[in-house]
């Protein structure tokens, strides 16, 4: 087996890093809103029964093949079935192509924490605040600069002096602000106009009971797929940044205990995430505020803070920094995937290639924050959406490719290889894999089954 030159430093190391690449912007904007729409407790749920089988599965067999392995995605399944080189290359185009718009996002966020800063609160809530700044030519480009360079900057310090050392302090302190605002969220109350007392406890009530009014077989199963598809995208499984970061993880780290514990903060950032959002905005918008959808974070979020007074100048600094900490995680473990594998492909040094590869995604960020303004388009996508170029993206990366890999990656696990490739590497440190049975259930028969209706969902052609 070929020895890897970085590792973390240890299982905490690892833990932090890979529930950094895990909690991203979807846990504090997409969780929230979901949970909302599909009957809170009931998502809820839900979620965690996935969280336990379906996320479980997939998170285990990334990280157990990186280590394994100890190569990225390419190399990993070149080296477990050379007939299989092309799902490492595939698995390895979707950091390709969410390394174009990541940083983007995070630009927006940045932008936002910087507004709050400087005092500018009342400004962000207004109705077109969102839409001029994204259609500016100028302004969102800068701010996607910015933080793409401040990611590559990490990376470019390597695994445990960059990626590692970051993420040490930067999940503690995110955990800690999530928690500081969940715990406010619940102490709000506002009397509307026409004299009804809202509390942060009633929204909270409103998050945990599950709503089964009008549930029908239909209703249910799209909760499901939504369940299903925001963990998966959550977990950061099947674009081979796992695979990556499990080649990382030293022979002597407890696997079983890493994974628990990754799923444990990644599935408590979510939770609390709907804690500190929903509340608020129950108090101040009604249940109709719920609907407020993928805008949340840029439209209803800075209204909600803007009616808190003085102290939604302040909640909302807190807010834009915590997302900023979420975003900037799961952009450094995108790009570092990309670097890894570039680096076994050319084998080239690590400083060459992130010097390379920060080139190409300044232009590429560039290009797609200007997809509001200069480069404009309207494409119809096959789930009925229409979309402009950061949009495009997404949908390819994450509504078509990311399904179809997790579909294809089961079948090698379950049926090619079999589960014992990765209950062996599980196993490796003397340690008992107490979830295997679990495991060769989920790997051979449930998760494909998942996967390909969640693909056929995704593409639209399951309406």
């Amino acid at each position: 087996m070929e020895k890897k030159s970085n590792h973390f430093s240890g299982q905490l190391g690892f833990v932090l890093a890979a529930a950094g690449s895990a909690v991203g912007v979807g846990n504090l904007w997409r969780f929230p809103y979901l949970a909302a729409k599909d009957g809170g407790g009931l998502f809820l749920i839900i979620y965690l029964i996935l969280v336990l089988t379906f996320g479980f599965a997939l998170l285990t067999s990334d990280i157990a093949i990186g280590r394994h392995t100890q190569k990225s995605a390419i190399g990993a399944y070149t080296q477990m079935r050379p007939r299989w080189k092309f799902l490492g290359i595939l698995t390895f185009l979707v950091p390709v192509l969410i390394m174009t718009y990541y940083a983007v996002i995070g630009g927006w966020i940045t932008k936002y924490a910087v507004v709050y800063i400087t005092g500018q609160a009342q400004a962000a809530a207004s109705d077109d605040y969102f839409t001029a700044f994204i259609t500016s030519s100028t302004s969102p480009v800068i701010f996607a600069l910015l933080f793409m360079g401040v990611t590559a900057f990490i990376v470019y310090n390597g695994v445990e002096k960059g990626i590692e050392k970051v993420s040490k302090w930067m999940m503690p302190v995110l955990l800690v602000l999530v928690v500081v605002i969940a715990v406010y969220s619940l102490t709000i109350s506002h009397t509307d106009a026409s004299g009804q007392l809202r509390t942060g406890l009633q929204g909270f009530l409103y998050y945990l009971t599950p709503d089964l009014e009008g549930l029908t077989v239909q209703r249910f199963l799209q909760i499901l797929l939504d369940a299903m598809s925001q963990l998966f995208f959550s977990l950061s499984v099947s674009m081979g940044i796992m695979i990556t970061y499990g080649s990382y993880v030293k022979p002597e780290v407890n696997l079983n205990k890493a994974i628990n514990q990754i799923e444990i903060f990644d599935t408590g950032v979510a939770f609390l995430a709907g804690a500190m959002i929903i509340p608020a905005v129950y108090v101040f918008s009604g249940t109709e505020g719920m609907g407020a959808g993928p805008s949340l974070m840029f439209i209803s979020l800075p209204k909600v803070f803007s009616a808190m007074g003085k102290a939604g100048t302040f909640v909302g600094i807190l807010f834009f920094v915590t997302a900023i900490f979420a975003t900037l995680s799961s952009c450094i473990s995108v790009l570092e995937s990309i670097t890894a594998n570039c680096m076994e492909i050319f084998h080239t040094s690590r400083k060459k290639t992130v010097l390379v590869l920060s080139v190409i995604y300044l232009a590429a960020s560039a290009v797609i924050a200007l997809g509001y303004s200069i480069f404009y388009v309207e494409v119809k996508l096959p789930n009925g959406s229409v979309g402009q170029l950061l949009d495009i993206m997404d949908y390819i990366s994450n509504s078509v490719m990311m399904p179809f890999i997790a579909l294809l990656s089961t079948i090698l696990i379950g049926w090619v290889v079999t589960p014992d490739y990765v209950i062996s590497e599980m196993e490796r440190s003397g340690d008992k894999f107490r979830r295997k049975k679990l495991y060769r259930v989920m790997i051979r028969f449930v998760a494909p089954v998942m996967m390909f209706i969640l693909f056929l969902q995704s593409t639209g052609i399951l309406s």
